[in-house]
């Protein structure tokens, strides 16, 4: 039994001849306004940029974070010796805490309104007992919870 054989010049012949594409015109890009500066990518540089040292930064975020029974100089002095990413991160969270609930009783309110606790006194008092990143992070969590 015998293959069927086909023609591909008769083919390409019968399809029709495709025109010339015309030259594209080149547009004119619009000025982009003045270039920003690239700021610095690493830890170390953003942290020496924004705060000129690390125990500038320590000293500033050990107020935000300090907790019920913890000492001002003794976190100042933990803090000083944590990676310059992690207090760039707290920094960040105390930033956050500052501008979207005003202190940290206002986002433990915050947390308890959300999940309907806010007159259990034992639960609110757990709460106070948690880090700044964590409670930040459960107000995140009940505020999308409450809006789905």
């Amino acid at each position: 039994m015998a293959t069927k054989r086909t023609n591909t010049k008769s083919a390409a012949a019968k399809a029709p001849k495709k025109k010339a594409a015309a030259p594209k015109a080149v547009k004119a890009k619009a000025p982009k306004g003045e270039a920003k500066e690239a700021g610095p990518r690493h830890p170390r540089a953003r942290l020496v940029k924004a705060h000129n040292s690390k125990a500038d930064l320590a000293k500033s975020l050990a107020p935000a974070l300090l907790g019920a029974d913890d000492d001002a100089g003794a976190l100042t002095e933990r803090l000083s010796k944590a990676s310059n990413k992690q207090l760039l991160r707290l920094q960040h969270v105390v930033e956050t805490v500052k501008s979207k609930f005003g202190s940290r009783e206002k986002l433990i309110q915050a947390i308890g309104n959300a999940q309907h606790h806010s007159k259990d006194k034992d639960y609110l008092a757990k709460l106070a007992t948690l880090p700044l990143p964590q409670l930040l992070d459960l107000a995140t969590s009940a505020t999308r919870s409450a809006r789905a």
